[in-house]
């Protein structure tokens, strides 16, 4: 079974910790409320310990406001009499300091998701929040690379990076964004699979274990195959089988900053846009699935998409595609 990322994130990588409680603004009984709900977030939401520092750091911003804008420690009573003019308040002075308007929509998310924390235990119910109106945020479509500039990619490894790049760091940086590609994974799916877990010829699927610990499976293409063996008989390491599969050049984990640093020059050698990322292989993936007819609910599936309205995103992108499959497909389009 692939790894489980709240487990072995990265295999090795150093992940976050959750913010300390002296980071916090508050009284002893809203530290202890503090800490219960970043329990909740590791062991009820199975959050990654990126999300959980971040969403820290996020509550930890909006009590210092309170502190300052109310001149009080921020208690349990005090964030009960808060009003609508205090958040207001607490957005306009986000504003001020430049913050993007996707942060400041994700900071409000988690103050509204711990004050929701609150109110299950019976502690705060502060109407106000739920009359304060976010910022607007464009929907914004996935920017996959074309069929060709993906392929493209995968095989411009060679000549992207440094002249004195060894063959072995060049296949398996050529395998890792084959894996990205050929079966969608995130960047931290392909670099916490283990040697065990590595694909092999006669093994057909992945069983990859995602975010919220979801597990799904993954169709194994030949060529993903292909490239994880030309990596493995180059590698010049001894991999044991509850190891990483992709290790660095000194046989220590593979950090994704080195496959986005891979991408990078690929994407300079073959003049593609910024957006060309590691990840934009994976929007890639579902994009050029869904426009050569595949079903919605099972690319949702083989990314491991909680929510269909998340791959629906992928419509935005490929509406020439999806008019073709409905002309083909439906009754009255034909006649």
């Amino acid at each position: 079974m692939a790894g489980n990322l709240a487990a072995k994130p990265y295999l090795g990588v150093k992940r976050p910790k959750p913010q300390p409680a002296a980071r916090f603004a508050g009284d002893a009984e809203l530290l202890a409320m503090i800490a219960a709900w970043q329990a909740q977030l590791t062991t009820e939401r199975r959050s990654s310990a990126h999300t959980i520092a971040s969403y820290g750091r996020d509550l930890a911003v909006f009590l210092d406001f309170v502190r300052d804008h109310r001149g009080e420690l921020p208690t349990i009573d005090g964030l009960r009499r808060l009003e609508l003019r205090d958040f207001r308040a607490y957005l306009a002075a986000r504003v001020g300091e430049g913050l993007a308007r996707s942060s400041l929509a994700r900071g409000l998310s988690v103050v509204r998701g711990f004050f929701r924390f609150l109110s299950r235990r019976g502690l705060v119910d502060n109407p106000a929040l739920s009359v304060l109106r976010g910022p607007r945020l464009p929907k914004v479509a996935p920017r996959p690379l074309t069929i060709n500039d993906a392929a493209a990619a995968i095989d411009s490894v060679d000549v992207a990076g440094s002249v004195e790049a060894e063959t072995w760091i060049i296949a398996r940086d050529a395998a890792v964004l084959s894996l990205l590609y050929g079966c969608g994974l995130r960047l931290s799916e392909a670099l916490g699979l283990t040697r065990a877990e590595a694909p092999a010829p006669g093994r057909e699927v992945l069983v990859i274990v995602g975010k919220g610990r979801k597990q799904r499976l993954v169709p194994l293409l030949p060529a993903v195959i292909e490239a994880v063996a030309t990596y493995l008989d180059a590698c010049p390491y001894r991999l044991p089988a509850d190891g990483p599969l992709f290790v660095g050049a000194r046989g220590g984990p593979l950090h994704p900053r080195l496959v986005q640093k891979t991408m990078e020059q690929v994407r300079r050698a073959l003049g593609l846009p910024d957006s060309a990322t590691p990840h934009a292989l994976r929007h890639s993936f579902a994009t050029h699935l869904l426009s050569n007819g595949g079903d919605l609910r099972a690319i949702q599936e083989l990314l491991g998409h909680a929510s269909l309205s998340t791959t629906q995103r992928y419509t935005m992108v490929d509406l020439d595609g999806l008019m073709r499959v409905y002309d083909e497909a439906h009754p009255r389009a034909r006649t």
